[in-house]
């Protein structure tokens, strides 16, 4: 368009250049796919060929009497599961993995934020008492399971381990048979797990403890809260989300608990200590049984399975609901 100016020669300007090009819609899926094939595709094909190719094979397994040798010609149905849900010793299994899960959501998880309070608070070497407490977790489970099997051994009256000899200077002269008691092992195992994990506990406290605003407990003592008092009605509500994933890792721990009981005791004495993991290799492996060694893996998963999703969908809702982005674009 021309414009006349009075003053001086004309001036042309220009109209509107044209638009720019916009990406295809398909060009941009494309990409958008590619990037994540890109970086979760290794994710993914590890999770296919190390979970669920062995979660599907252990199902299809499980419906043949099978050595592990030779074809899959026997196909038995749910004779395995049959006969496992018949076999008292699996019951047992499956009562002793839910003593684990109840007694340390009892005991261990009220002493580690009992704990991980107290050392919460001002105190000298804090850091070395921290990495003491941890040294327990970091020790692998065969180092710690054979120590404890060579301090609870005892063979009387020739021989005592040494928390019997302990026990008897400090005058208890008829210590309890910790590993060959039946009414007793299970204890001892949870005893032994206390001081491997407690330690994992009490650190995952002290960082939710760490996020706590220290606000908060000044304004109840200023109102005259004592220390008990704001720990119990502050502290502790605020740390609840922190408690409810320590509860989901130690119920999951508890149910495939299999590497502590296996070289402390074995599943012994008389499957005192056996749990489904133990059941599933002593039934299985050691017999050459894979299908029905197989069919304990199955029933396992499922019952882990079950319990996640139900103790997700309820206890782990409030803390999931947060860190849902559906629809935000």
């Amino acid at each position: 368009m021309t414009v006349i100016n009075n003053t001086g020669p004309a001036v042309v300007s220009a109209g509107p250049g044209p638009l720019p090009r916009r990406k295809a819609p398909r060009a941009a899926f494309i990409r958008r796919w590619s990037e994540i094939a890109l970086f979760a595709g290794p994710a993914v094909l590890v999770y296919l060929a190390f979970v669920l190719l062995p979660v599907v094979l252990a199902a299809f397994y499980s419906f043949f009497n099978w050595s592990g040798l030779g074809p899959l010609d026997r196909f038995i149905g749910f004779d395995n599961y049959v006969r496992l849900l018949a076999d008292p010793v699996f019951h047992r299994s499956i009562g002793n993995n839910f003593f684990i899960v109840i007694a340390s959501l009892l005991i261990q998880g009220p002493l580690a934020i009992l704990v991980a309070l107290l050392m919460n608070r001002p105190l000298r070497f804090r850091g070395l008492l921290r990495a003491l407490i941890f040294v327990p977790y970091v020790l692998s489970e065969v180092t710690a399971g054979l120590a404890f099997q060579i301090m609870l051994q005892s063979v009387p009256p020739q021989r005592y381990g040494p928390i019997d000899t302990w026990l008897r200077m400090l005058g208890v002269e008829n210590p309890p048979a910790w590993l060959a008691d039946p009414n007793v092992v299970m204890w001892t195992l949870f005893g032994i797990l206390t001081w491997k994990y407690l330690g994992l506990a009490i650190i995952l406290m002290l960082a939710g403890l760490a996020g706590v605003p220290e606000e908060l407990n000044e304004a109840a003592a200023l109102d005259g809260a004592n220390w008990w008092q704001t720990q119990w009605y502050i502290t502790v509500p605020l740390l609840g989300p922190t408690i409810r994933i320590w509860a989901f890792l130690s119920i999951i721990g508890s149910l495939q608990l299999f590497d502590m009981v296996w070289i402390v005791t074995g599943g012994g004495p008389l499957q005192a200590s056996s749990t489904m993991a133990v059941y599933m290799v002593q039934n299985g492996l050691n017999v050459s049984q894979i299908g029905y060694g197989s069919a304990v893996a199955v029933v396992l998963f499922i019952i882990s399975l079950v319990i996640a999703l139900v103790y997700q969908r309820f206890a782990l809702r409030r803390d999931l609901q947060g860190s849902l982005t559906s629809g935000v674009r």
